[in-house]
């Protein structure tokens, strides 16, 4: 009797969290496109890239102090990070940049965009999912999808320094990288904005991102609660994180590719791949260390064979400096593929 009566009330409970969810999803999608609106007027004062840069970082470091909470909590899995970090590159590389190419082929035929920008993402977006996410599962030090500690030390040493190297290149040495191209357009709205709105801005920004991240943990935890109840794969909750951290992201990259801004949209997006894995893999190693759990960061075989296929084609996608709707559909393929083998595994 007593089990039923506990099987009875995590139903109720189970329910209860479910209607709590979809509750948030207005308030949650609100307070996205507060953020991705004064973000842009930052973005119009500032010019690109530093304009991206802004909300690529806030989110990032929002999901960052996401998986981070997640991570402390008593019932956190050790392949949490892991598979946040995946399921955003998976996202944004081949789903959101995806969409972005198609939407815009389909209105522009084709769009154009620099080589050297993205050429600069892409290799140190290659180098820093293959030494984190392919690399613990071959080194010797510690069998396993594992890094021994002084590896995990010096993979995030190396991870902050490129990743500082990428900062510097994109806004001080070489910042025509990645700017806007002359025939590319001018958006919405060219107008710049005054110092106080700038300010007001901003100030919004944090306080909208900060709303996000709130409604996001505890949108997240009715979802952990409900795939365990279910039993869907645990893959499924890091794919759910990533999808609410980055839907600012994903509002303003794709709402740039209809404005025939592609080259503003690939800095949205790559970057936020990149600032993913040069933030997240530290931050998590640090909770580690403190925790002293053991923090999987190898990914499976078809998840290996995925990332390889992403860089492959984002190689090639990015290799000429023009884009159509078939490079934008075979991304979508990819990220169709990615989705369907989480909850088939």
């Amino acid at each position: 009797m007593r089990s039923k009566a506990k099987a009875y009330g995590d139903t109720i409970s189970s329910r209860i969290g479910i209607l709590f969810a979809a509750a948030l999803i207005p308030l949650l999608i609100g307070t996205v496109f507060a953020a991705v609106h004064h973000a842009e007027v930052i973005a119009r004062r500032t010019g690109e890239p530093y304009g991206t840069l802004v909300l690529t970082v806030a989110v990032t470091v929002i999901e960052v102090a996401l998986i981070a909470s997640i991570m402390l909590s008593s019932e956190s899995s050790p392949v949490l990070a892991r598979d946040t970090v995946f399921s955003v590159i998976m996202i944004v590389s081949n789903g959101l940049v995806g969409l972005c190419i198609l939407l815009g082929g389909l209105r522009y035929r084709e769009q154009g965009f620099r080589v050297t920008g993205a050429s600069a993402y892409l290799v140190v977006l290659i180098v820093l999912a293959t030494l984190t996410l392919v690399l613990p599962n071959y080194t010797q030090a510690r069998l396993g999808p594992f890094y021994s500690p002084s590896q995990l030390i010096f993979v995030t040493l190396i991870t902050l320094a490129l990743y500082g190297v990428f900062l510097y290149i994109q806004t001080v040495r070489d910042r025509d990288y990645f700017l806007v191209l002359d025939t590319e357009g001018l958006g919405a709205s060219s107008e710049v904005p005054r110092n106080r709105a700038v300010l007001v801005s901003a100030a919004l920004l944090v306080l909208s991102l900060s709303a996000v991240i709130l409604l996001s943990k505890m949108f997240a935890a009715v979802v952990q609660a409900g795939t365990t109840l279910v039993g869907a794969p645990e893959a499924v909750v890091g794919v759910v994180v990533a999808l609410l951290v980055l839907l600012p992201e994903s509002v303003a990259a794709v709402r740039a590719a209809q404005e025939n801004q592609l080259q503003k949209s690939l800095n949205l997006a790559l970057g936020s791949s990149l600032a993913t894995i040069s933030l997240t893999i530290p931050t998590v190693v640090a909770v580690n260390f403190r925790l002293q759990k053991d923090l999987v960061l190898g990914l499976d075989g078809e998840d290996t064979v995925l990332l390889m296929l992403t860089a492959v084609a984002s190689l090639l996608t990015f290799g000429t400096g023009r884009t159509n709707i078939l490079n934008g559909f075979v991304h979508l393929v990819i990220f169709a593929t990615f989705m369907f083998l989480v909850f088939v595994p």
